[in-house]
Protein backbone atom coordinates (compact mmCIF):
# COMPACT_ATOMS: atom_id res chain seq x y z
CA UNK A 1 0.00 0.00 0.00
CA UNK A 2 1.58 3.38 -1.22
CA UNK A 3 1.06 6.52 -0.01
CA UNK A 4 1.97 9.58 -1.30
CA UNK A 5 3.29 13.00 0.29
CA UNK A 6 2.50 15.84 -1.48
CA UNK A 7 3.00 18.24 1.59
CA UNK A 8 5.74 17.94 4.16
CA UNK A 9 4.27 16.99 7.93
CA UNK A 10 5.33 15.80 10.96
CA UNK A 11 7.03 12.35 10.35
CA UNK A 12 5.80 10.88 13.53
CA UNK A 13 2.91 9.51 10.50
CA UNK A 14 5.20 8.19 8.02
CA UNK A 15 6.57 6.41 11.30
CA UNK A 16 3.44 5.08 12.41
CA UNK A 17 2.04 4.16 9.02
CA UNK A 18 5.25 2.61 7.84
CA UNK A 19 5.24 0.30 10.56
CA UNK A 20 1.53 -0.88 9.84
CA UNK A 21 2.55 -1.69 6.23
CA UNK A 22 2.64 1.26 4.16
CA UNK A 23 5.25 2.20 2.04
CA UNK A 24 5.50 6.46 2.19
CA UNK A 25 6.78 8.15 -1.00
CA UNK A 26 7.83 11.57 -0.62
CA UNK A 27 6.10 13.88 -3.57
CA UNK A 28 6.98 17.11 -1.51
CA UNK A 29 8.78 17.91 -3.92
CA UNK A 30 7.36 16.86 -6.84
CA UNK A 31 5.13 19.14 -9.61
CA UNK A 32 1.38 18.67 -9.75
CA UNK A 33 2.08 17.22 -12.74
CA UNK A 34 4.65 14.56 -11.57
CA UNK A 35 2.35 13.78 -9.11
CA UNK A 36 -0.46 13.06 -11.16
CA UNK A 37 1.96 10.44 -12.88
CA UNK A 38 2.16 8.58 -9.97
CA UNK A 39 -0.96 9.27 -8.59
CA UNK A 40 -2.23 5.62 -10.47
CA UNK A 41 0.05 4.03 -7.91
CA UNK A 42 -1.06 5.23 -4.60
CA UNK A 43 -3.82 3.79 -2.15
CA UNK A 44 -3.55 7.01 -0.28
CA UNK A 45 -2.74 10.45 -0.68
CA UNK A 46 -1.33 12.80 2.46
CA UNK A 47 -1.84 16.92 1.81
CA UNK A 48 -1.77 20.25 3.29
CA UNK A 49 -2.88 23.19 0.65
CA UNK A 50 0.07 22.99 -1.81
CA UNK A 51 -2.73 22.72 -4.92
CA UNK A 52 -6.05 21.52 -5.31
CA UNK A 53 -7.42 17.96 -5.24
CA UNK A 54 -9.75 18.86 -7.85
CA UNK A 55 -11.11 16.41 -10.46
CA UNK A 56 -8.40 16.81 -12.86
CA UNK A 57 -6.26 15.43 -10.34
CA UNK A 58 -7.83 12.81 -8.70
CA UNK A 59 -9.21 11.05 -11.96
CA UNK A 60 -5.83 9.74 -12.06
CA UNK A 61 -5.96 8.00 -8.76
CA UNK A 62 -7.62 4.50 -10.26
CA UNK A 63 -6.63 2.82 -6.50
CA UNK A 64 -7.02 6.22 -4.68
CA UNK A 65 -8.70 4.77 -0.98
CA UNK A 66 -7.91 7.85 0.85
CA UNK A 67 -6.70 11.16 1.07
CA UNK A 68 -5.13 12.52 4.84
CA UNK A 69 -5.61 16.33 5.26
CA UNK A 70 -3.50 17.65 7.88
CA UNK A 71 -5.18 20.35 8.99
CA UNK A 72 -9.35 21.22 9.40
CA UNK A 73 -10.39 22.43 6.26
CA UNK A 74 -11.33 20.65 3.11
CA UNK A 75 -12.31 23.71 0.88
CA UNK A 76 -9.34 22.39 -1.61
CA UNK A 77 -10.24 18.56 -2.06
CA UNK A 78 -13.38 18.01 -4.83
CA UNK A 79 -15.86 16.07 -2.20
CA UNK A 80 -18.48 15.40 -4.87
CA UNK A 81 -16.01 13.63 -6.84
CA UNK A 82 -14.63 11.59 -3.22
CA UNK A 83 -17.86 10.89 -2.25
CA UNK A 84 -18.98 9.75 -5.92
CA UNK A 85 -15.95 7.30 -6.17
CA UNK A 86 -15.57 5.67 -2.52
CA UNK A 87 -12.89 7.70 -1.78
CA UNK A 88 -12.17 8.47 2.55
CA UNK A 89 -11.64 12.01 3.29
CA UNK A 90 -9.59 12.26 6.84
CA UNK A 91 -8.27 15.59 7.92
CA UNK A 92 -7.70 16.52 11.43
CA UNK A 93 -9.28 19.02 13.73
CA UNK A 94 -8.71 17.75 16.93
CA UNK A 95 -5.07 17.88 16.43
CA UNK A 96 -5.18 22.11 16.12
CA UNK A 97 -8.13 23.34 18.06
CA UNK A 98 -6.21 24.06 21.18
CA UNK A 99 -3.56 26.24 18.97
CA UNK A 100 -6.70 28.07 17.08
CA UNK A 101 -8.49 28.80 20.36
CA UNK A 102 -5.58 30.21 22.40
CA UNK A 103 -4.75 32.03 19.07
CA UNK A 104 -8.15 33.70 19.04
CA UNK A 105 -7.94 34.85 22.60
CA UNK A 106 -4.70 36.06 22.66
CA UNK A 107 -6.06 38.43 19.23
CA UNK A 108 -8.76 39.17 21.85
CA UNK A 109 -6.93 40.25 24.93
CA UNK A 110 -4.50 42.08 22.13
CA UNK A 111 -6.98 44.34 21.02
CA UNK A 112 -8.31 44.57 24.47
CA UNK A 113 -5.48 45.97 26.15
CA UNK A 114 -4.08 48.04 23.16
CA UNK A 115 -0.98 45.67 23.42
CA UNK A 116 0.27 46.14 19.46
CA UNK A 117 -0.11 50.56 20.61
CA UNK A 118 1.88 50.17 23.88
CA UNK A 119 4.77 48.24 22.44
CA UNK A 120 5.16 50.32 19.64
CA UNK A 121 5.23 53.62 21.36
CA UNK A 122 7.28 52.17 24.34
CA UNK A 123 9.88 51.61 22.04
CA UNK A 124 9.95 55.01 20.85
CA UNK A 125 10.25 56.31 24.36
CA UNK A 126 6.52 57.08 24.54
CA UNK A 127 4.79 56.56 28.15
CA UNK A 128 1.32 57.19 26.89
CA UNK A 129 -0.42 55.32 29.66
CA UNK A 130 -4.42 56.58 29.49
CA UNK A 131 -3.73 56.28 25.76
CA UNK A 132 -3.29 52.44 26.18
CA UNK A 133 -5.57 52.13 28.99
CA UNK A 134 -8.05 48.74 27.82
CA UNK A 135 -10.63 47.43 28.86
CA UNK A 136 -11.63 43.90 30.61
CA UNK A 137 -13.36 41.06 28.96
CA UNK A 138 -14.95 40.05 32.87
CA UNK A 139 -18.89 40.87 32.04
CA UNK A 140 -18.81 40.83 28.23
CA UNK A 141 -21.09 38.70 25.75
CA UNK A 142 -18.65 36.55 23.41
CA UNK A 143 -20.99 34.94 20.26
CA UNK A 144 -19.19 32.33 18.25
CA UNK A 145 -20.30 30.71 15.06
CA UNK A 146 -19.91 27.66 14.31
CA UNK A 147 -19.27 25.01 17.46
CA UNK A 148 -17.34 21.99 16.30
CA UNK A 149 -13.99 21.73 17.37
CA UNK A 150 -12.25 25.33 16.78
CA UNK A 151 -15.68 27.22 17.89
CA UNK A 152 -15.68 25.00 21.28
CA UNK A 153 -11.80 25.53 21.92
CA UNK A 154 -12.30 29.24 22.32
CA UNK A 155 -15.28 28.97 24.37
CA UNK A 156 -13.20 26.80 26.85
CA UNK A 157 -10.33 29.06 27.10
CA UNK A 158 -13.30 32.06 27.97
CA UNK A 159 -14.52 29.51 30.81
CA UNK A 160 -12.22 31.73 33.04
CA UNK A 161 -13.10 35.06 32.29
CA UNK A 162 -16.57 35.40 33.78
CA UNK A 163 -17.90 35.89 30.60
CA UNK A 164 -21.66 35.12 28.36
CA UNK A 165 -20.53 32.91 25.57
CA UNK A 166 -23.51 31.79 23.24
CA UNK A 167 -22.76 29.86 20.06
CA UNK A 168 -24.62 28.79 16.90
CA UNK A 169 -24.40 26.31 15.23
CA UNK A 170 -26.90 25.27 11.85
CA UNK A 171 -26.07 22.08 11.58
CA UNK A 172 -26.06 20.79 14.89
CA UNK A 173 -28.92 20.62 17.71
CA UNK A 174 -28.04 20.75 21.43
CA UNK A 175 -24.78 21.32 21.26
CA UNK A 176 -24.55 23.46 24.10
CA UNK A 177 -22.48 22.75 27.05
CA UNK A 178 -20.60 23.70 30.28
CA UNK A 179 -18.52 26.82 28.32
CA UNK A 180 -21.17 28.20 26.00
CA UNK A 181 -25.09 28.30 25.82
CA UNK A 182 -26.67 27.27 22.32
CA UNK A 183 -28.23 30.60 20.65
CA UNK A 184 -30.00 31.65 17.34
CA UNK A 185 -28.09 33.87 15.30
CA UNK A 186 -30.81 36.79 16.63
CA UNK A 187 -29.04 36.49 20.43
CA UNK A 188 -26.10 36.83 19.09
CA UNK A 189 -26.73 39.71 17.07
CA UNK A 190 -28.77 41.40 19.97
CA UNK A 191 -25.78 40.53 22.38
CA UNK A 192 -22.53 40.04 21.55
CA UNK A 193 -19.65 42.53 21.93
CA UNK A 194 -17.24 39.98 20.72
CA UNK A 195 -18.08 37.97 18.19
CA UNK A 196 -15.84 34.99 16.62
CA UNK A 197 -16.13 33.18 13.43
CA UNK A 198 -15.40 29.04 13.71
CA UNK A 199 -16.60 27.67 10.08
CA UNK A 200 -15.19 26.49 7.11
CA UNK A 201 -15.13 27.92 3.72
CA UNK A 202 -18.10 27.13 1.53
CA UNK A 203 -20.05 28.80 -0.90
CA UNK A 204 -22.69 29.34 1.82
CA UNK A 205 -19.77 31.47 3.99
CA UNK A 206 -17.57 32.98 1.36
CA UNK A 207 -18.29 36.63 2.42
CA UNK A 208 -20.58 36.29 5.27
CA UNK A 209 -18.87 38.83 6.74
CA UNK A 210 -20.08 42.07 4.74
CA UNK A 211 -21.88 44.64 5.79
CA UNK A 212 -25.51 43.70 6.06
CA UNK A 213 -23.74 40.97 8.87
CA UNK A 214 -21.76 43.34 10.25
CA UNK A 215 -24.86 45.93 10.68
CA UNK A 216 -27.02 42.84 12.29
CA UNK A 217 -25.30 43.57 15.71
CA UNK A 218 -27.05 46.01 17.93
CA UNK A 219 -23.92 46.89 19.71
CA UNK A 220 -20.67 47.57 18.13
CA UNK A 221 -18.63 44.91 18.16
CA UNK A 222 -15.17 42.91 18.37
CA UNK A 223 -14.22 40.75 15.61
CA UNK A 224 -12.40 37.22 15.40
CA UNK A 225 -11.43 35.77 12.18
CA UNK A 226 -9.03 32.48 12.94
CA UNK A 227 -11.52 30.61 10.37
CA UNK A 228 -10.72 31.23 6.47
CA UNK A 229 -9.96 34.67 5.00
CA UNK A 230 -12.73 35.02 2.24
CA UNK A 231 -15.58 34.82 5.02
CA UNK A 232 -14.82 38.16 5.66
CA UNK A 233 -14.81 40.87 3.25
CA UNK A 234 -12.32 43.23 4.06
CA UNK A 235 -13.81 46.42 2.37
CA UNK A 236 -17.15 45.99 4.42
CA UNK A 237 -14.97 45.28 7.75
CA UNK A 238 -13.44 48.69 6.87
CA UNK A 239 -16.17 50.27 6.41
CA UNK A 240 -17.71 48.77 9.70
CA UNK A 241 -14.54 50.11 11.62
CA UNK A 242 -15.18 53.58 10.28
CA UNK A 243 -18.35 53.45 11.03
CA UNK A 244 -17.84 52.72 14.56
CA UNK A 245 -19.58 49.57 13.98
CA UNK A 246 -16.66 47.33 14.49
CA UNK A 247 -14.31 48.56 17.38
CA UNK A 248 -11.25 46.58 16.49
CA UNK A 249 -10.94 43.26 14.56
CA UNK A 250 -8.33 40.40 15.30
CA UNK A 251 -7.51 38.50 11.92
CA UNK A 252 -5.21 35.89 11.43
CA UNK A 253 -6.90 35.38 7.88
CA UNK A 254 -7.48 37.41 4.81
CA UNK A 255 -9.46 37.09 1.98
CA UNK A 256 -6.19 38.05 -0.17
CA UNK A 257 -4.47 34.80 0.47
CA UNK A 258 -3.96 32.61 -1.90
CA UNK A 259 -5.79 28.99 -1.81
CA UNK A 260 -2.08 27.27 -0.53
CA UNK A 261 -2.09 29.68 2.58
CA UNK A 262 1.30 30.17 1.51
CA UNK A 263 1.29 33.79 0.25
CA UNK A 264 -0.60 36.59 -0.05
CA UNK A 265 -1.31 39.47 -2.37
CA UNK A 266 -2.15 41.76 0.15
CA UNK A 267 0.26 43.99 -0.22
CA UNK A 268 -0.59 45.13 -3.75
CA UNK A 269 -4.36 45.53 -2.45
CA UNK A 270 -5.59 48.73 -1.55
CA UNK A 271 -7.94 47.85 0.81
CA UNK A 272 -5.28 45.53 2.83
CA UNK A 273 -3.25 49.20 3.23
CA UNK A 274 -5.59 50.78 4.57
CA UNK A 275 -6.80 47.98 7.10
CA UNK A 276 -2.50 47.93 7.61
CA UNK A 277 -2.83 51.30 8.81
CA UNK A 278 -5.44 50.55 11.09
CA UNK A 279 -4.30 50.32 15.49
CA UNK A 280 -8.29 48.99 15.51
CA UNK A 281 -6.69 45.91 13.81
CA UNK A 282 -4.24 43.06 14.81
CA UNK A 283 -2.58 40.59 12.06
CA UNK A 284 -1.21 37.43 12.00
CA UNK A 285 -0.57 35.64 8.99
CA UNK A 286 -2.89 32.57 8.98
CA UNK A 287 -0.60 30.57 12.26
CA UNK A 288 -3.53 29.95 14.79
CA UNK A 289 -3.27 26.62 14.36
CA UNK A 290 0.50 26.31 13.51
CA UNK A 291 2.06 25.87 16.87
CA UNK A 292 5.32 23.64 17.58
CA UNK A 293 2.47 21.09 19.27
CA UNK A 294 -0.09 20.68 16.70
CA UNK A 295 2.47 20.39 14.16
CA UNK A 296 2.85 16.81 16.21
CA UNK A 297 -1.19 16.13 17.21
CA UNK A 298 -1.81 16.92 13.24
CA UNK A 299 0.01 13.70 11.70
CA UNK A 300 -0.51 11.77 14.88
CA UNK A 301 -4.32 12.38 14.82
CA UNK A 302 -4.89 11.17 10.85
CA UNK A 303 -2.55 8.09 12.15
CA UNK A 304 -5.34 7.26 14.56
CA UNK A 305 -7.59 7.37 11.84
CA UNK A 306 -6.14 6.21 8.72
CA UNK A 307 -5.12 2.51 11.35
CA UNK A 308 -8.86 2.89 12.79
CA UNK A 309 -7.60 3.74 16.10
CA UNK A 310 -10.29 6.28 18.48
CA UNK A 311 -9.15 9.66 18.51
CA UNK A 312 -8.25 11.03 22.13
CA UNK A 313 -10.88 14.17 23.27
Amino acid sequence: MKILYIDSVHKVLEKRLTKNGYECIDGTSWSKEKCMEELPKMTGIVVRSRFPIDKDFLQHGTQLKFIARSGAGMENIDLDYTRKHGIICYNAPEGNRNAVGEHALSLLLVLFNKIIKGDKEVRQGIWDREGTRGIELEGKTIGIIGYGNNGNSFAKKLSGFDVEVLAYDKYKTNYGNQYAKEATMQEIFEKSDVFSFHIPQTEETVYMGNSEFFRSFKKPIYLINCARGKIVKIKDLLDAINEGIVLGAGLDVLEFESSSFEKTSASANPDFMELAKSEKVVLSPHVAGWTKESYFKLSNVLADKILGKEVEN
